[in-house]
């Protein structure tokens, strides 16, 4: 039946006479990628074996456990709760069902037909190369038998010849002209001989050929094109099957469903605060208001056994069974609000806003966090429009798939999205605040922030003016660049620099002069550092060190990537603020 089909229909016997080596490649994939596909059935069923494990491990573990008054008091949500999980275990039992019929139905079936495929592929292509060889054999025959008709032939007109130049030759004797006459007959008879042997293996040879590429070769092709789509019905046949053993289940885990929102619907609010009062309402009634004594008329021992009776019954009535204790809390004193500070440097230690960087490479950190937030953003963005769309289709047409499989992702797609946009948002504006620090920090000196949030240094009595002026003022000054940039004590009037002010001017000088050594004697260094690469000083605030030298560390990385050293030179001793990351520190103990 199948070889008339094939014969009806288009024949890779008739079309591909010549393609054995391709059709013997092509046919070993095609069976290659059958068992592949039952390789992905047997996968599947182990998840969904495993599947079924976890739903009932999950059931196990989330079970609440039994207990007598439980049972007699039972809120509604905890019945309901229960009877999901009975569901949720029906899920697995139908999930183990579907993975042994996925076993039993399909798995094996496909691997006896490969089985079969692959015994009747090697017979088909032994039948093709048998053939083959008996062809090439003849054909090298019929090679062989015209290399002979050729010399034969050859030698027989060498022999004709050589008869006619004996036969002109007047010198030679009649016997050697018979010689030669003799020697002629016999080449051309041997032509002959020769010649219709070529013949004849010819004939053979066109025969055999004609019936090999027109008659046998083609069965073993036809054979070939039979398995392979032996193969491909099978293929068809099992993907059908396989999902008919979703649809046979599909129907019970419709019920189990409908069975948690049946659940769902049987949990009553006001009965479980019913149970609650039922359950911790201790029957006691509530103290009345206690009542005023006068002692100046009343006898003080009745007044004393009042107060006493009174006092008890209040406290007898707050420790009722049923009612707890107020357990009284140490009161957190002002230290607290330091310990709140340091939770807060804590969380800067995380370097989540790259606070601890200097300015130019925290806003680099920044628009690359940014960067990279807008893409998993657009990303996202796209999953959640992709899940929309596949919802859409599911709910236009049922057969393609469940739109309630595709709801939970949908939610938690949405959700990361909001969670990303409000990191992305938050991101943005420590971008914007980092930029707008630019135009305000000229000099590392700017970074240089107190407790109270007014800017302060170490060697300037117009820096405490400043505070003071403010303290004086009483009035709030949030932008403390702007105001510092403008008062006596700002890095951009020379503080830090061979240009600071010396103690008790008042204001910083602007003439050039070595800073008084007594003053420096009176502040010891913190320690010492070694500068690790050569720096140059390009804004106010700032000294330029060169590789190798020795400086003394006046005040330690204040988080913002800026450490405050003096060094001495030919000017005397200078004071500024170097790269942190440019030095190596050494601290006195």
């Amino acid at each position: 039946m199948a070889a008339q089909e094939i014969e009806s229909g288009t024949s890779w016997g008739k079309e591909l006479w010549d393609q054995f080596d391709n059709l013997a490649t092509h046919t070993q994939k095609g069976i290659d990628f059958f068992e592949r596909f039952g390789n992905f059935i047997r996968d599947r069923s182990a998840i969904e074996v495993e599947y079924a494990l976890k739903l009932r491990r999950l059931v196990k573990n989330y079970q609440p456990k039994k207990s007598k008054e439980d049972e007699e008091n039972e809120f509604s949500s905890l019945i309901a709760f229960k009877n999901v999980l009975k569901e949720v275990a029906d899920l697995a039992g139908q999930r183990e069902v579907v993975a042994e019929n996925l076993q039993n139905q399909v798995l094996q079936n496909i691997m006896l037909l490969s089985k079969i495929l692959r015994e009747e592929r090697k017979k088909a292509l032994n039948q093709g190369a048998g053939l083959t060889q008996s062809l090439h054999t003849q054909i090298g025959t019929l090679d062989r038998a015209k290399r002979s008709y050729e010399k034969a032939f050859r030698e027989a007109e060498k022999a004709i010849e050589s008869y006619h130049k004996a036969d002109a030759d007047f010198h030679l004797s009649r016997a050697d002209v018979e010689k030669q006459r003799v020697n002629m007959n016999i080449r051309n008879s041997q032509s002959e001989d020769a010649k219709s042997e070529y013949a004849n293996q010819l004939q053979i040879t066109n025969k055999q050929q004609q019936q090999h590429y027109q008659i046998a070769l083609p069965e073993v092709f036809n054979k070939l094109q039979e398995l392979d789509e032996k193969r491909t019905r099978g293929m068809k046949e099992f993907i059908k099957r396989a999902a008919d053993v979703e649809y046979e289940v599909s129907p019970i885990i419709a019920r189990c469903l409908e069975g948690m929102v049946k659940a769902a619907d049987s949990i009553n609010e006001k009965d479980d605060s019913m149970i609650v009062i039922e359950k911790y309402q201790s029957g006691f009634q509530p103290p009345g208001d206690i009542p005023f004594e006068d002692l100046s008329k009343s006898d003080p021992d009745a007044s004393n056994n009042s107060q006493t009776h009174n006092s008890s019954t209040g406290l007898n009535h707050m420790t009722g069974k049923g009612t707890t204790k107020d357990k009284l809390k140490k009161r957190v004193g002002i230290f607290g609000i330091f310990t709140g500070n340091k939770n807060n440097l804590s969380t800067d230690g995380l370097k989540e806003d790259f606070s601890d960087l200097p300015p130019t490479q925290r806003r680099k950190k920044l628009t690359a966090k940014v960067q990279e937030l807008q893409q998993k953003v657009a990303q996202e963005q796209a999953a959640s429009d992709g899940l929309m769309k596949m919802k859409g289709v599911y709910e236009a047409n049922s057969m393609l798939g469940d739109p309630r499989t595709v709801e939970e992702q949908l939610n938690e797609s949405v959700n990361r999205l909001d969670r990303l946009r409000h990191e992305l948002g938050r991101y943005q504006k420590l971008l914007e605040q980092a930029n707008n620090q630019t135009f305000i920090q000229h000099s590392p000196q700017s970074n240089r922030v107190t407790q109270n949030g007014q800017r302060s240094s170490r060697h300037s009595n117009g820096s405490s003016n400043h505070e003071n002026s403010h303290e004086d003022n009483g009035e709030d000054h949030p932008d403390d660049a702007g105001s510092l940039s403008s008062s006596s004590a700002s890095p951009e009037s020379g503080l830090g620099t061979s240009h600071t002010s010396l103690p008790g001017s008042g204001q910083g000088s602007t003439n050039e002069q070595p800073m008084n050594e007594e003053y420096y004697e009176a502040e010891t260094p913190l320690g010492t550092c070694r500068a690790l690469y050569p720096f140059d000083a390009t804004s106010e605030g700032s000294i330029p060190m060169s590789e190798g030298e020795e400086l003394q560390v006046i005040e330690v990385d204040q988080g913002d990537g800026w450490t405050r050293v003096r060094r001495f030179s030919s000017k005397g001793w200078e004071e500024g603020f170097v790269p942190t990351s440019y030095i190596e520190c050494t601290l006195y103990a």
